[in-house]
């Protein structure tokens, strides 16, 4: 376990620091490094996947309050819109836990590389939301919000890659846009990881010290680490070529990816 909280230790000054320097989600870094850390240390395999992703979001709790008390400060937040889309979020975040907990790991997994491609080719092609003109009715929030809440349970994200792209498209001004989908991150957060430990209460095989499908060492040491170093991150973000440094990010990402790919 020792082993287990330093490189948690580590990889949350890593996870932090990139994203504050990249404005992405820590999952995108901690659940590949988890699954490979969870491995070596012999985890049963039908576990690796699913506590990697439970443990990940768990560690965006805290971060989200974080940030959201940041936005809220610079009266970025547009608290109305983050009420319409919570409700949506919380129901999918926790439908996402049941389907992850329900297919089989290579489908998981798979999900997952899906994920870390899409991410990966439009940092490399430096995509940016196109805005639109209509406003979104209250009917497809909703909807989009249950999209969004099973996507990113599924993948132990904070929701930002899909969140924004979906509030930029209906008229929300990107500061604002990330800003909301900031503080949607915390309902996805909240009710994904309330539904792991939940459905994983009982499970076979769990190692000591996990609550549910949450692995708590990994969740201290993550989360102790990654609090430092984002404003690192986000500092160094004005001083460095961020966007050539995101097409070099992407490669990590595909290697990562193909990684997952062949274990």
């Amino acid at each position: 376990m020792i082993e287990i909280v330093l490189a948690s230790l580590l990889l949350g000054l890593v996870a932090g620091l990139l994203a504050g320097l990249f404005g992405i989600g820590g999952g995108l870094i901690i659940v590949p490094i988890l699954v490979l850390l969870f491995s070596a240390h012999g985890f049963a395999e039908k576990l690796v996947m699913i506590m990697s992703i439970a443990t990940s979001l768990a560690t965006i709790i805290f971060t989200a309050i974080s940030s959201v008390f940041t936005h809220h400060r610079l009266g970025a937040v547009w608290w109305n819109k983050v009420f319409r889309l919570a409700p949506g979020i919380m129901v999918g975040a926790a439908v996402g836990a049941v389907i992850a907990d329900r297919i089989a790991v290579d489908v998981l997994r798979f999900i997952f590389i899906a994920y870390l491609f899409y991410v990966g080719i439009h940092m490399a092609l430096q995509t940016k939301p196109k805005p639109g003109r209509a406003e979104a009715s209250k009917f497809l929030d909703f909807f989009v919000a249950v999209c969004i809440g099973i996507m990113s349970s599924l993948v132990g994200i904070g929701g930002g890659t899909l969140t924004v792209p979906y509030l930029v498209h209906f008229q929300a001004p990107m500061r604002n846009a990330v800003a909301i989908s900031s503080a949607c991150g915390l309902p996805i957060a909240v009710a994904g990881t309330l539904s792991y430990a939940l459905l994983g209460w009982n499970a076979e095989q769990l190692p000591k010290w996990s609550l549910g499908y949450v692995y708590l060492p990994a969740f201290v040491g993550i989360l102790a680490s990654s609090m430092l170093t984002a404003p690192i991150g986000a500092r160094l973000a004005n001083k460095l070529p961020a966007l050539k440094l995101k097409r070099y990010f992407s490669l990590l990402i595909f290697v990562m990816a193909i990684k997952l790919m062949w274990r």
